[in-house]
């Protein structure tokens, strides 16, 4: 499917006509500077992700590229607490962890000394066989503590359930679902959400009110996503939009497999920002230039 292409007015236009989704706020509390007029060409205006009341900035950035066993790219690069930081220093203020990432400590250590309430940290639980190197799986409240020690941090913005396959996890995972509803209550936990890893899996989020924000994969190429052609995942996230739910781009480059390509990516980006359900977008950079080149993009596509 080809990526539409719309004006800056029309960008402009539907994004304000779309309700709770990417409504341009001020920037009182992310630590940004104040609106201008050319807001909308700007990747750190603040969207708010549905009705969860969580605010971000427009790109935010994925530390789990090639995450697994505790371990990413940039963990195993020794590059990760240099990186995260780097993209705090340029206007970043959404962080998206996960426990199968190992990025908890780095991400802790890159942000020390940083006011807690002037950036978005989210962080997944991962439930499934491997993953991780325990076999056991702790109720989520054991492994929400321990998140918190790791992120020194004593609350999450947005805790999801990670990688979300089955139609049926919102059975499989109703346990683990209320002590996490109970840890929202006592706002340990701001929102929470799901990873989903198939159309499946992100049907069964529509009409679910436990689900406040979606991770959703998303790219006009159809490369690793939950379904080859975009058109049958597009009404999906509209649902779920319209609902109110937060929708979190990823796997706009493809899981990294046209991050050479530069008109894929600008096409993509073009693409999924233009889509008008989508609130924000993150990219796992490996590289500090990574971070003022999808800046840079951004800008452009917007524009």
């Amino acid at each position: 499917m080809a990526a539409r292409n719309l004006t800056r007015r029309q960008f402009v236009t539907t994004t304000l006509t779309i309700g709770a989704g990417s409504v341009l706020l001020g920037k009182t509390g992310l630590g940004l500077p104040a609106e201008s007029k050319d807001s909308f060409a700007d990747p750190f205006q603040v969207v708010t992700l549905g009705k969860s009341g969580l605010k971000s900035t427009l790109l935010g950035m994925g530390t789990g590229f090639s995450g697994y066993n505790r371990s990413s790219n940039i963990t195993r690069a020794g590059v990760a607490e240099s990186i995260i930081r780097q993209a705090y220093e340029k206007g970043i203020r959404f962080f998206d962890c996960a426990d199968s990432y190992g990025t908890h400590p780095f991400t802790a250590a890159a942000l020390k000394g940083v006011p807690r309430e002037s950036y978005t940290l989210s962080s997944k639980i991962w439930v499934a066989p491997g993953g991780i190197p325990e076999t056991e799986r702790p109720d989520a409240d054991v492994v929400i503590d321990r998140f918190r020690k790791e992120l020194k941090t004593d609350y999450l913005d947005l805790l999801q359930i990670h990688c979300m396959t089955d139609a049926h996890w919102t059975d499989n995972q109703k346990k683990q679902m209320d002590i996490l509803e109970n840890m929202k209550v006592k706002k340990i936990i701001r929102a929470l959400g799901v990873s989903v890893h198939s159309l499946d899996a992100m049907e069964t989020c529509v009409g679910n009110p436990w689900v406040d924000v979606v991770h959703v994969r998303i790219n006009p190429f159809g490369e690793v996503m939950d379904k080859s052609d975009p058109a049958n995942v597009i009404p999906v996230i509209a649902k779920l939009h319209k609902e109110g739910k937060g929708i979190i781009g990823m796997k706009l480059i493809g899981n990294g497999n046209f991050k050479n390509n530069s008109e894929k990516i600008d096409a993509s980006l073009k693409y999924v920002l233009g889509l008008g359900t989508v609130d924000m977008i993150i990219v796992g950079f490996e590289l500090p230039e990574q971070i003022d080149n999808y800046i840079g993009r951004v800008r452009r596509v917007l524009l």
